[in-house]
């Protein structure tokens, strides 16, 4: 995924900041993993999971 693109998107449901893990997008403010498909983020609040308690402190360390 591009550096670039990144920079510009920002999570659907706060607005705040996107951490790529893997291939998601983390939003911690949300606690929403957003997946990226075929190096598409899909950036819709349905698509993406529940992010657990432990990743987000786990990220924060």
């Amino acid at each position: 995924m591009d550096k670039r693109l990144l920079d510009i998107l920002v999570c659907p449901v706060t607005k705040g900041k996107l951490i790529k893990k893997d291939n998601e997008l983390w939003s911690t403010q949300a606690a929403l993993a957003y997946p990226i498909k075929d190096g598409i983020p899909v950036m819709l609040e349905d698509e993406a999971r529940a992010l657990k308690l432990e990743e987000i402190e786990a990220l924060a360390k």
